[in-house]
């Protein structure tokens, strides 16, 4: 028997490797907002809001929208299909919904953003609801999207788990009082993510996938359920 009857997916560094178009569009945005980006490391930017991003950098709220909407228009043309499928993807996702699993996203991504992306990907089919950030500020922290997505009525009283690879995706499962799994394949790491107490590390989609459903896993000594 399954562990869970839905899981809640982050995508950038959980269900997709997206760092090389993300890179090149933030190292882009602030060039443009006039930062000198050789002592920032923009890999820890892999995941966050970009609004908490960009404002770290800018206390005018103005300039955050601004560097927010470089962005956007950046990334929408030269960064948003340079990604990939992490290994494994497709067939974890049709393991879990063959065994009647809801699925769905929950990405710091607006949705506008993350939906054409799953489609590209030829994944977008396999989510009940593809959950993301609004364009604007009322929906914008991974917690509150979270949130929007547990409100859906089919996920009343339903075991739901939240799957990502950084420490947002964690505080926003504790957030919501769900289990979290961390995806130790994609952009944080252990030493990130063990704050946060993880019911399960997993090394592979593979090795996740088999300790949803509750499968032995022939790749041993990877995953570390807690």
């Amino acid at each position: 028997m399954a562990r869970y009857q839905a899981i809640l997916f982050d995508v950038d560094g959980t269900l997709i490797h997206s760092s090389p178009g993300i890179l090149e569009t933030m190292a882009f945005t602030f060039q443009e907002m006039g930062v000198d980006v050789s002592s920032i490391d923009l890999h820890r930017y892999l995941g966050p809001p970009l609004r908490r991003t960009f404002g770290e950098h800018f206390s005018d709220p103005a300039l955050v929208e601004k560097a927010v909407t470089i962005y956007r228009d950046r990334y929408k043309t030269h960064g948003q299909f340079g990604c990939s499928l992490y290994p494994g993807v497709k067939e974890m996702l049709d393991r879990l919904r063959q065994a009647d699993i809801l699925l769905y996203t929950a990405t710091s991504k607006p949705r506008e953003v993350a939906l054409p992306i799953l489609e590209y990907l030829g994944i977008a089919d396999r989510f009940t609801y593809v959950g993301g950030a609004s364009m604007d500020a009322s929906l914008d922290t991974k917690t509150a999207v979270m949130r929007h997505v547990l409100a859906r009525p089919e996920l009343e009283g339903r075991r739901v788990l939240m799957v990502g690879d950084r420490k947002e995706d964690l505080q926003g499962a504790a957030d919501c009082g769900l289990d979290a799994a961390g995806a130790l394949y994609g952009y944080g790491g252990e030493a990130e993510l063990a704050p946060f107490a993880p019911v399960f590390y997993a090394g592979s989609c593979r090795q996740l996938a088999d300790w949803i459903l509750n499968e032995n896993t022939e790749e041993k000594g990877v995953c570390i359920e807690k």
